[in-house]
């Protein structure tokens, strides 16, 4: 208990803040890990688009004749 309240007086009003990445950056770790959370799962949706979208035209475009130049 004693080291707590050492730390208390000696970080004043930056006590029980979450702390910053950089000082000059106003960005706590907790909002760094969620933009990574949806950064990912972005990345993730985009590939999932490509490929539907490349199997669409790999496969369903010659069916349609779209590969045809007269």
């Amino acid at each position: 208990m004693g080291e707590a309240k050492r730390r208390k007086a000696a970080l004043g009003d930056k006590y029980g803040q979450e702390p910053y990445i950089l000082p000059w950056l106003p960005i706590t770790k907790s909002q760094s890990q969620q933009f990574m959370t949806w950064t990912t799962r972005g990345a993730w949706i985009g590939i999932g688009l490509l490929i539907v979208t490349w199997l669409t035209v790999r496969l369903l475009g010659p069916a349609f004749g779209w590969w045809q130049v007269n």
